[in-house]
């Protein structure tokens, strides 16, 4: 499966927003954005940053959204071309289609620290869906389904401490958790103002109709 290979941090510097790529890094003093890190590249400083055309200002608003779910042009254009093909506005079909991913959903129950983190766990087959092993990121959640740790994988030291109350999680008000249990439901699909994403998915939409 590709995937992207990189230094992460200097993709939140190339957007100017934080992606939270990397877990508990991007809310320490240790993340690049809050050190004031220029963009990415040996001569960054030097280059003088010139004003983004229309286009470019749609293409920064695409790269940002994709890259807040890591994932790579193709994936994300086929979500963008199943979003259209939906009833209803593209812009919102795209975001719940993203969210719905269950390496996402992992991430918004606090079963992991990142985006990056919760696709391994789901790969390496800790994650069960309706009691039945599910080892594939992009698979798509529906409302009612019921996502747990495996049994045997609850003695992770991560799940643990979720176990223990030493975590603190704040679970999203479409999602229920029961962190003893280290399983959750989904209610409902979230509304795009609950996401409160720092990208105008309005002008993805607009760099894909161009």
């Amino acid at each position: 499966m590709a995937r992207y290979t990189s230094a992460v941090c200097k993709l939140c510097r190339r957007e100017q927003t934080k992606l939270f790529i990397k877990g508990d890094r991007c809310y320490s003093n240790k993340c690049s954005l809050d050190r004031g890190s220029s963009l990415p590249g040996k001569n960054a400083k030097s280059v003088r940053v010139k004003k983004l055309t229309t286009y470019g200002i749609r293409l920064r608003e695409k790269q940002k959204l994709r890259r807040f779910y890591g994932l790579l042009e193709r994936q994300f254009q086929n979500y963008f071309e199943r979003a259209e093909r939906k009833k209803g506005i593209s812009g919102d079909n795209l975001l719940e289609l993203l969210e719905r991913r269950l390496d996402n959903i992992i991430y918004r129950l606090g079963l992991a620290k990142s985006r990056i983190q919760a696709r391994q766990l789901v790969l390496h087959g800790h994650i069960l869906v309706n009691g039945k092993k599910v080892n594939i990121p992009s698979y798509e959640v529906k409302i009612d389904d019921i996502i747990e740790v495996k049994e045997k994988s609850k003695v992770i030291m991560d799940f643990k401490d979720i176990q223990e109350g030493k975590v603190e999680i704040n679970i999203p008000s479409w999602l229920e958790f029961d962190p003893e249990k280290l399983k959750g439901k989904i209610l409902r699909f979230p509304t795009k103002e609950e996401l409160n994403l720092p990208v105008d998915e309005k002008l993805v939409v607009e760099y894909y109709s161009r």
